[in-house]
């Protein structure tokens, strides 16, 4: 083929499935409703089941659902029947997922999911299956044609039941008063999760590792100070660690040109007085923030009586994963 009918056959592909999913839209009615109440009452799990293209995207609905607050896990159908339906108690949700509605596997637990009185919720493509006449509730994820040109490879219509599947989660979310600190905390091995989480209280640095000299000390010192604590930067505090100001690598640039001898000098006559300044229990962004919008490096950590408490500059925050 050339290049031409790589690029038409694609396209026509994303307008099928395309239009595969706007058709949802109206399907979103009373019997969603009914399905969103059933999950909401539920007092245990949603336990999603598929079997072939339907099982992977079962998964990731699964995984979906969990990750937006709603406790939910995948049961392949044909290991149900060999011992894994006792993972499905009383207290869970089914939602059950096949597009034809007769998959063998599905039909052989729904009576013994009937026994245990658990709800189920269908999706399939032919709302007269036995499936959906068997489900509590069934969301109809049918489609006019699939995007394969043998009308044969599930391609619209796993699509569609994926956004069906994400239209449930995403309501249940706002149903739940899902936050981006709850998101956060299902992800904390995540970027955002790592900015969310993580406050200044872990990761600054404090006693001993402190970068500070009293205002009277020579330049001299307070540059020994600053290259033995490797933070770039020296807190400049009183007799009871109240913070008046700070002398940082660029604070020592403008000393030299100046031409000031460090040896005389004492570090109050070179510092940058009241210096930008953060609480502990700000989150890192927050920290991140305040560094890239005043063009700093470090800032100084205090407490609510601006007592020197700890120090971080930006090398923390890219280790930390916050940059």
């Amino acid at each position: 083929m050339s290049d031409r009918n790589y690029i038409q056959h694609g396209r026509m592909v994303v307008t099928i499935e395309a239009e595969a999913v706007a058709a949802l839209a109206g399907r979103i009615d009373e019997k969603f409703a009914r399905a969103c109440e059933l999950c909401m009452a539920c007092r245990g799990r949603i336990v999603v089941v598929g079997m072939g293209k339907s099982g992977h995207i079962g998964s990731k609905i699964a995984a979906t659902l969990a990750s937006t607050g709603t406790p939910a896990f995948f049961v392949h159908p044909g290991e149900a029947s060999h011992g894994d339906l006792g993972m499905i108690t009383g207290e869970d949700v089914v939602l059950a997922i096949s597009n034809s509605g007769e998959t063998s596997e599905i039909l052989t637990i729904v009576p013994l999911l009937k026994r245990l009185g658990v709800p189920l919720i269908s999706l399939t493509g032919k709302p007269e299956s036995t499936l959906a006449r068997s489900a509590d509730v069934n969301l109809d994820v049918s489609v006019a044609k699939e995007a394969c040109p043998l009308n044969l490879a599930p391609t619209a219509s796993t699509t569609a039941t994926l956004a069906m599947g994400d239209a449930l989660a995403v309501a249940l979310l706002e149903a739940r008063g899902f936050t981006v600190e709850d998101f956060a905390r299902s992800h904390p091995g995540g970027s955002l999760g790592r900015r969310l989480l993580l406050h200044v209280s872990d990761l600054m640095h404090t006693g001993d590792a402190i970068p500070r000299v009293a205002p009277d000390v020579l330049l001299s010192e307070a540059l020994v100070e600053m290259s033995r604590k490797g933070l770039g930067m020296t807190a400049i505090v009183d007799a009871g660690d109240k913070v008046l100001g700070i002398f940082t690598d660029g604070d020592l640039r403008r000393t030299l040109d100046r031409r000031l001898d460090i040896h005389a000098a004492t570090v109050s006559s070179a510092m940058t007085p009241a210096p930008r300044t953060i609480r502990a229990e700000e989150l890192a962004a927050e920290a991140l923030k305040m560094m890239d919008q005043h063009k700093i490096n470090a800032l100084l950590v205090v407490d609510d009586n601006e007592r020197l408490i700890g120090a971080l500059n930006m090398h923390d925050l890219l280790r930390a994963g916050i940059v």
